[in-house]
């Protein structure tokens, strides 16, 4: 078993998303994020579905690095 994990997270957009790479980046909270856009998701929210086209981030990290990645992303993310 590995302690590298792949943390996948969407946002509303490219410059969302390169604020919280950048940050993980530089804080050495991940070695990598790649950046994938548009992609198309399709959610349920607040009993509706929706679809909206978003900025996927791929974040390789590693198992310890997990908790302070999930706070990172939290802080900068627009997302509830």
């Amino acid at each position: 078993m590995t302690d590298k994990i792949v943390v996948l997270v969407t946002a509303s957009g490219v410059r969302q998303a390169k604020k919280i790479a950048r940050a993980l980046v530089e804080g050495r909270l991940a070695a990598c994020v790649n950046l994938v856009s548009p992609v198309v998701s399709v959610y349920r929210w607040e009993g509706k579905l929706s679809e909206d086209r978003e900025c996927l981030l791929v974040i390789k990290s590693t198992r310890e690095q997990f908790e302070a990645v999930r706070v990172c992303v939290e802080r900068l993310h627009s997302y509830s």
